[in-house]
């Protein structure tokens, strides 16, 4: 069982913003259940690793025994979410929203507690609301108050156009936690305008308001832009593990920690613990295969997990063989034993004296997985397996 302030250490781990705190921390001090919502609009059947990072938050509260309310925005869906556009979004279909709904909720519970989610439909309540509800719910803000929203007043000053019907969206998302009766809302940063909403409508009903929780914007793979499926820059939760964990080991450095923050589930005490060992000299590469793996293992399965270096290019790892590891004789020509320079060379391993004595040199010839440098030397009559850098192998036997 967990206190007050280790929870709230865990909720706030790789958080933007928590309003009010405060507030929270009361809720929490009840120690009711809560009522978590987030919701997701079906607008593209396929989720990445940026939209991860909130339903891992949602999956953090889970473990701390709270109810999530896991909304899919079917009927706003149909108006078109206008945050961060500049022009107004196509609606979408009834059919489009189905069908992302479903894959939607198919891969949500690779990370969720199905024991512990509710997954609702906005058009539940909205489809029932008649003119009169909804002229009521528009009198709750103004139009100065929607043009205080940066995409909102930025499209209104540059003479782009604005529908009315996109004014209604963050106050139909605000009327949803008065239906869901939420205690708390997840949301990226680019919502907050519509999450404060949501504790405005709920005031206005005479009810207690939820606390809004911003999460970061997940940098893509660039390191740049956010992770974005339309810039390339992504990991998709459905791609192959071999693809997954190429991209994910591919990642510059730099990335590597926030990506641990946000995606990770170990402890920031293991993590401080990795960020120790790369400093005192393991390679960052070897850290990014572990979180690779975390991954694969959450979205597939962890023999995918095990085995993804193979499926993505990496034959040999961990003293792991493969099947078709190739064999190779190299004939002494009467003498006694040989320099592992020139082994590696007869067994056609690099190719020339030159290319040989550079790979050992460089400490990348590995007998048995062991290294070795250029004093080794191999005897008439003996086996053993020698991988040359990271793709060069071979089962080598001397006569």
């Amino acid at each position: 069982m967990s206190t007050t302030q280790e929870a709230l250490d865990l909720i706030k781990r790789g958080t933007h913003e928590i309003l009010i705190e405060e507030e929270l921390v009361k809720k929490l001090e009840t120690g009711k259940p809560l009522r978590i919502k987030a919701g997701f609009d079906p607008t593209a059947p396929d989720l990445h690793l940026g939209h991860t990072v909130l339903i891992n938050k949602l999956r953090q509260f889970q473990d701390l025994g709270h109810q999530v309310l896991f909304l899919i925005g079917d009927f706003t869906g149909r108006i078109g979410d206008p945050t961060g556009k500049n022009v107004t979004r196509k609606p979408l279909t009834e059919h489009e929203v189905k069908a992302n709904a479903q894959t939607y909720k198919e891969q949500v519970f690779k990370i969720l507690d199905p024991a512990k989610t509710e997954v609702m439909f906005n058009s539940h309540w909205m489809g029932e609301m008649n003119a009169a509800g909804l002229i009521e719910l528009a009198a709750q803000s103004t139009v100065a108050r929607m043009l205080e929203r940066d995409d909102f007043e930025k499209r209104y000053k540059g003479n782009q156009p604005i529908a009315i019907h996109e004014f209604l969206y963050p106050l139909i998302q605000g009327y949803d936690s008065v239906a869901m009766d939420a205690d708390v809302e997840l949301g990226g940063t680019d919502q907050k305008f519509n999450l404060l909403m949501g504790r405005e409508i709920q005031k206005s009903k005479g009810l207690e308001p939820q606390v809004v929780i911003t999460m970061p914007l997940l940098e893509g793979l660039d390191g740049v832009q956010k992770m974005s499926k339309s810039l390339g820059n992504y990991v998709g939760i459905d791609e192959a593990p071999g693809v997954m964990f190429n991209k994910i080991v591919s990642m510059p450095d730099s990335l590597m920690w926030r990506y641990f923050e946000l995606l990770s589930f170990r402890s920031m005490e293991e993590i401080a613990g990795l960020k120790r060992e790369v400093e005192g000299g393991t390679n960052p590469r070897d850290i990014k295969i572990l979180l690779a793996r975390e991954l694969i293992a959450r979205f597939h399965d962890e023999e995918a997990a095990a085995n993804a270096h193979k499926s993505a290019g990496n034959r040999l790892a961990e003293g792991e063989l493969p099947e078709d590891l190739p064999e190779v004789e190299v004939d002494l020509a009467g003498e006694a034993d040989l320099p592992i320079v020139a082994v590696i060379n007869r067994a056609g391993l690099t190719t020339n004296a030159a290319q040989a004595k550079d790979a050992v040199k460089r400490g990348a010839v590995r007998v048995d997985h062991q290294e070795v440098n250029a004093d080794c030397r191999l005897t008439v009559g003996s086996e053993q397996v020698i991988q040359v850098g990271k793709k060069k192998y071979a089962r080598v036997r001397l006569v």
